[in-house]
C-alpha cells in the first residue's frame, strides 16, 4: 500500500449489508487505504451491528486493513477473537473498558495495532497516561451508534491537543476521526492535526466513490 500523509477509511456501517463483499471491494478500488468496521453491542451504544464472522467474512473480501472499532463493553474479553477473525487495528472506548493497560496489552498480544477511542464530551486527560502504548487514537466526532449524524466542530480541540503532545513526546499514534466528516469539512479536519479520515454516507452514497475519496484526502 502506498504511504500516504492522510488515510481514508470507508465505514461500512454505511455499505448494504446483503451484499457486503462488493461495497468492501467497491472501497478498495475507489482508493481507500483500510475498512473501517464498527462493531455495536446494543449496550454501549443503543444499536446493532455484526460480530466476528461478519470481519472473517470482509476479511477474505479485501487486502486492506481492518480497522475495527468496538463500541462494546467490556472489550478486553473480545479482542483476542476479532483479532483472530482478521482485525489489523483494534481500537476501543476508555468509556466502556474495566483496564485500559490489561486491553491494549491484549490487542499487541495478538498481533493488531493498539487503539482508544474517545466521545466527543471525553476529555483527553482520560487518555494521557496510555498515549505512549497507542498505534491510533480516534476521536469521535458525533455520539457513537449510528451513522448519518451532523459533525461535532467542537472535538478539533481534542485533535490539536493530541496533535501536540505526539509531536512534543515524539510519539507516533495516527489521529483517526469518525462522525459526520465531509468533502467540505475535510480540510479543517486535517489543519487539526488529524491523519485518518473515516467517513460513511459520504463515500457509500457517493455516485463516484473515487472522487469523494480523492475529495477527502
Amino acid at each position: 500500500m502506498t504511504k500516504r500523509s492522510v488515510k481514508i477509511a470507508p465505514s461500512i456501517l454505511s455499505a448494504d449489508f446483503s451484499n457486503m463483499a462488493a461495497g468492501v471491494k467497491r472501497a478498495e478500488a475507489a482508493g481507500a487505504d483500510m475498512i473501517h468496521c464498527d462493531v455495536m453491542d446494543g449496550v454501549f451504544v443503543p444499536n446493532l451491528t455484526f460480530g466476528f464472522k461478519m470481519i472473517e467474512d470482509i476479511k477474505k473480501s479485501t487486502r486492506l486493513p481492518l480497522d475495527v472499532h468496538l463500541m462494546i463493553v467490556e472489550p478486553e474479553r473480545y479482542v483476542e477473537r476479532f483479532v483472530k477473525a482478521g482485525a489489523d487495528i483494534v481500537t476501543f472506548h476508555i468509556e466502556a473498558c474495566k483496564s485500559v493497560p490489561e486491553t491494549l496489552a491484549a490487542i499487541k498480544a495478538a498481533g493488531a495495532r493498539r487503539g482508544l477511542v474517545i466521545n466527543p464530551h471525553t476529555p483527553v486527560d482520560g487518555i494521557l497516561p496510555y498515549l505512549k502504548d497507542c498505534d491510533m487514537v480516534l476521536v469521535m466526532s458525533v455520539m457513537p451508534g449510528f451513522g448519518g449524524q451532523k459533525f461535532m466542530p467542537h472535538v478539533l480541540d481534542k485533535v490539536r491537543t493530541l496533535k501536540k503532545i505526539a509531536v512534543e513526546k515524539n510519539y507516533t499514534f495516527d489521529i483517526e476521526i469518525d462522525g459526520g466528516i465531509t468533502i467540505e469539512n475535510a480540510s479543517e479536519v486535517k489543519a487539526a492535526g488529524v491523519n485518518v479520515i473515516v467517513a460513511g454516507n459520504t463515500l457509500f452514497a457517493a455516485k463516484d466513490m473515487k472522487a469523494a475519496v480523492e475529495g477527502l484526502r
